[in-house]
């Protein structure tokens, strides 16, 4: 199943904190499924949920080498030598990521729905939106990798595992894949 996970949502389905924060029995009713990966609460975009650890370990484990698309909002105006190094590939404090297909889009897509809360906009500090492939997942790789090259992550949406995309699906929205 794919799951469209909203922003401040956690990627579990129960919290023990208090007060507890949302989490994904918010949104899916089916039983005895689970995440195959993680988003992180203040990331949005596509969660794939399974009942197979077989597929769940194909899709996650960092030897199959899955492609994971993601759509990010950037503080400041990517120079084509930033994009270049993510690239090529980032020196993070675990080690070295593997390369990354990066491209600066010229605007958000128009698909996009407004996030809730909005993104703290700054007047003085452009920000820009990059599309990011990677092929790993360690945690929050995507946001220490466009720190390292000095584009901070203001707002950070998966957009396609492998072969599965959002298509359409709107915050909160369930389908079957």
């Amino acid at each position: 199943m794919a799951l469209n996970k909203p922003y401040g949502v956690l990627c579990q389905f129960t919290d023990r904190t208090v007060p507890p924060r949302r989490t994904l029995a918010e949104f899916v009713a089916v039983p005895h499924v689970y995440p195959a990966g993680r988003l992180d609460f203040d990331s949005e975009g596509l969660l794939l949920l399974t009942d197979d650890g077989r597929s769940a370990q194909r899709l996650t484990d960092p030897r199959f080498k899955t492609a994971k698309t993601y759509l990010v909002q950037v503080e400041g105006e990517p120079a084509p030598a930033q994009l270049e190094r993510l690239r090529d590939g980032i020196m993070l404090n675990d080690g070295p990521t593997l390369p990354a297909q990066a491209r600066h889009l010229q605007a958000a897509p128009a698909w996009l729905w407004p996030r809730d809360p909005p993104v703290r906009h700054r007047k003085s500090v452009a920000d820009a939106w990059i599309e990011l492939t990677i092929h790993e997942g360690r945690n929050r790789q995507v946001r220490r990798m466009t720190a390292a090259v000095g584009l901070p992550t203001l707002r950070l949406i998966r957009t396609r595992i492998g072969d599965i995309s959002l298509d359409g699906l709107q915050p909160g929205e369930l389908r079957s894949v």
